[in-house]
């Protein structure tokens, strides 16, 4: 047990040297860029040297990096304000900035984006894995039959097909032409409010994306499932007279789970940065596209905000991923 919480401490400790250097990395990348930040508050045909100058002091862009970093982390923890007297403008804490061009603060707007891409990620997740590692392992069972060569067939359509494109054609014919999904008038609806309309508006995302991602799983599952079913084990297992149903189940299937959770942990964690694509194709208003509005309208805060909030997943997902293997197995803690 000791061991196990010396590898977690070292673990978090590492982690957070981590997320430190990637929010100095990413600070330090649009501090430096070939324009001036300020210029870019009060719109892309801003020339009021007034204007830009007082958001320039309101920002903190006047004062040299190393401060307006140091500024820029206690923001996280301890919130901001922007400006002075009465015309201040407070973000309470994570302060990721304020936007001028949306007049909001960028945590705000993140949290309204935020539980969006989560709703679609989730979804998505659930699906291509229930498809993906359903496929892969019949496919596997019955290899060179039929059923093979369809889960062949729909690994190269999945692979090959856009993920814009199979929205696009899911919205064609599933709900134009065969009218078997009603058009989500209206935009996104929250779970809370409008449950079947929530549903309604999330389902085709959710396939659009578990049809590209279950298509890679599947030829994943398919080559684990057949590598692991060669070991010496399994051989054991079958001299033993255990079913193939019970060899399946209890021995490959839960060998090649292993590089599976890994594979499904890093999609989920890139999928959490937004689904640009997607949410473009179906007017979902996530992290995607408010990264996408913010890069067509220079919105230098958001696109810090949401850069950072991608690297963050992906490093505490590896984060979760390892403890879980150090649970799992003891010798990860070596």
């Amino acid at each position: 047990m000791s061991g196990l919480l010396a590898y977690v401490s070292r673990r978090l400790a590492v982690t957070f040297l981590i997320l430190l250097a990637v929010s100095f990395a990413v600070y330090l990348i649009f501090a430096f860029l070939p324009f001036d930040p300020a210029s870019l508050t009060c719109g892309k045909n801003c020339n009021d040297p007034g204007i830009i100058e007082a958001n320039r002091i309101r920002l903190g862009y006047d004062k040299p990096f190393y401060e307006q970093y140091w500024v820029f982390l206690v923001g996280l923890f301890a919130g901001r304000n922007y400006g002075e007297g009465a015309a201040a403008i407070h973000c309470a804490a994570p302060s990721f900035g304020y936007s001028f061009q949306q007049h909001a603060c960028v945590t705000d707007l993140i949290g309204e984006a935020l539980p969006v891409t989560l709703a679609l990620a989730i979804g998505a997740l659930v699906l291509w894995l229930i498809l993906g590692i359903g496929l892969g392992v019949l496919s596997a069972r019955f290899r060179g039959r039929v059923l093979d060569t369809v889960s062949t067939i729909f690994v190269l359509i999945g692979t090959s097909l856009p993920t814009f494109l199979t929205g696009l054609m899911l919205i064609i014919f599933v709900v134009i032409k065969w009218h078997l999904l009603p058009f989500p008038a209206g935009g996104y609806l929250s779970p809370f409010e409008d449950f079947p309309g929530w549903l309604n508006t999330m389902i085709l995302p959710w396939i659009t994306l578990a049809f590209a991602y279950a298509a890679l799983y599947t030829r994943f599952v398919r080559s684990q499932v057949i590598e692991t079913s060669t070991e010496d084990y399994i051989r054991t297992a079958r001299a033993k007279g255990l079913s193939e149903g019970v060899i399946l189940g209890k021995h490959t299937l839960r060998a090649a789970l292993a590089p599976i959770a890994t594979m499904a942990g890093l999609d989920f964690a890139g999928l959490m940065g937004g689904a640009i694509l997607t949410e473009a194709v179906f007017n979902l208003p996530g992290l995607g596209r408010l990264s996408l509005g913010a890069v067509l309208d220079y919105d230098l805060p958001i696109i810090v905000a949401t850069t950072l909030l991608a690297a963050t997943i992906v490093v505490m997902m590896n984060l979760v991923l390892d403890l879980v293997y150090a649970f799992i197995d003891p010798r990860v803690r070596v």
